[in-house]
């Protein structure tokens, strides 16, 4: 069927000048489809006779597709903005709910006139709706990654707001070797409450996520909160040096215009955990941060059974340095992790202190290498290893991060 003919079967229909334009949305540019209407109005009427011209249906007093939904946008648009300004937000999109019967009776008009490439009803509805909530509040529209979406249900006058997550980069140093990085829930009661956790329903008092997520969860009226970290120090590690990247994710705020240098100074009053370089970012930096393979500088104090020169350590260190090692999974954590084994590099090995049968070493070494078994070799699960190169016994007393090698968006495997 040519064009001129799904117009004229169209024109026989009551349809207002926003559904007429709607069905030949790929008709003509930079036009609203209120405009593509009327055009195709005349310029149908062009190819009839002068007799008939007249016969040519202006636009409809009341549209049997739409019901004249489109009267109503801009009742639509106050309440949707009226909903909004109780959020702080950069950004915006309307999305709508359409009575299903309009959908259902437009799709038939598509199929009847052998339509393929209308717009649907909603997507009109949305931009019509958006233009005037841009207008009403000076906010400029996201199709892509909105602060916050208005969902506009057509049928009830209502809407419904959609926000999305706040994130905030940073960098956390944990100076205890009892708390752990992010909130463990109860295992048997999750997070109910029981006899194993006292009630609490979590096994640890408090986190780092906890410390840094509960007042930022009161500066942004957010609803709960994750901290997304580039990895985790084990719970008896402390965390130095200029910190672990982290970014920590806001659920459903309603304030985002906060002030990063007072929550900084919220966060470091605690004895536990300090904060710095805080900044805004987006959800694809908890990607980046969760995908690198940052080279890690740790610093152990060790225990031996025997004590050994700092001859024999320095010959260590050279058959050491440069080298891959091989790790089964620890038994420690064999439980939780598939039993493989993993391949990671020795970078540097530095002797910070040596006393008797006691030394304090900084080992850089590969993301995801298990440094303590490295030392004490974990009954040959990790070869080589500390102990065995040392000819004696290894115990790790402390163990602390001094640094993680990472520069953002720089490659950061290598040191």
């Amino acid at each position: 069927m040519r064009s001129l003919d799904k117009v004229e079967k169209a024109l026989q229909k009551d349809l207002c000048d926003h559904c007429l334009g709607r069905l030949f949305a790929q008709l003509g540019t930079g036009m609203s489809n209120r405009e593509r209407g009327e055009t195709l109005r005349k310029i149908y009427a062009m190819f009839l006779s002068e007799e008939k011209r007249a016969e040519v249906p202006n636009e409809s007093e009341y549209c049997e597709l739409c019901y004249d939904l489109f009267d109503e946008t801009e009742k639509f648009a106050e309440i949707a903005a009226q909903d909004l300004k109780k959020y702080e937000f950069e950004d915006f999109l309307v999305g709508s709910r359409i009575d299903p019967e309009i959908e259902e009776n437009e799709e038939r008009l598509w199929s009847e006139i052998d339509l393929t490439s209308a717009e649907p009803i909603k997507s009109e509805m949305n931009r019509e709706i958006g233009k005037k909530v841009q207008k009403i509040l000076d906010k400029e529209v996201d199709l892509e990654e909105p602060d916050i979406k208005a969902i506009v249900d057509t049928r009830f006058d209502s809407v419904d707001i959609e926000i999305s997550p706040l994130f905030i980069y940073g960098r956390y140093k944990k100076l205890s070797r009892e708390i752990p990085q992010t909130k463990w829930i109860c295992k048997r009661c999750r997070g109910k409450g029981c006899e194993k956790c006292g009630g609490a329903g979590k096994m640890y008092e408090i986190s780092v996520e906890e410390i840094i997520g509960e007042p930022l969860l009161h500066m942004t009226s957010g609803e709960d909160f994750i901290l997304h970290g580039m990895g985790r120090e084990d719970i008896d590690a402390k965390m130095l040096g200029d910190g672990r990247p982290f970014v920590i994710e806001v659920k459903e705020p309603s304030r985002r215009y906060i002030d990063l240098e007072k929550l900084e100074e919220k966060v470091n009053k605690s004895d536990m955990v300090k904060i710095n370089s805080l900044k805004f970012t987006e959800k694809e930096k908890v990607v980046e941060i969760k995908q690198a393979n940052a080279v890690k500088t740790y610093r152990v104090e060790i225990a031996m059974k025997d004590g050994v020169g700092r001859g024999k350590l320095k010959k260590v260190k050279d058959e050491l340095v440069g080298r891959e090692i091989y790790q089964q999974t620890p038994r420690r954590v064999n439980h939780r992790r598939a039993d493989k084994t993993r391949k990671r590099k020795i970078r540097g090995l530095e002797l910070i202190s040596m006393e008797d049968k006691k030394m304090t070493i900084e080992i850089t070494c590969d993301a995801g290498t298990y440094v303590k078994e490295f030392v004490h070799g974990d009954e040959s699960r990790t070869k080589p290893n500390l102990a065995d190169l040392l000819g004696t016994e290894c115990e790790v007393r402390k163990l602390d991060v001094m640094k993680i090698h990472y520069s953002e968006g720089e490659e950061n495997e290598e040191v």
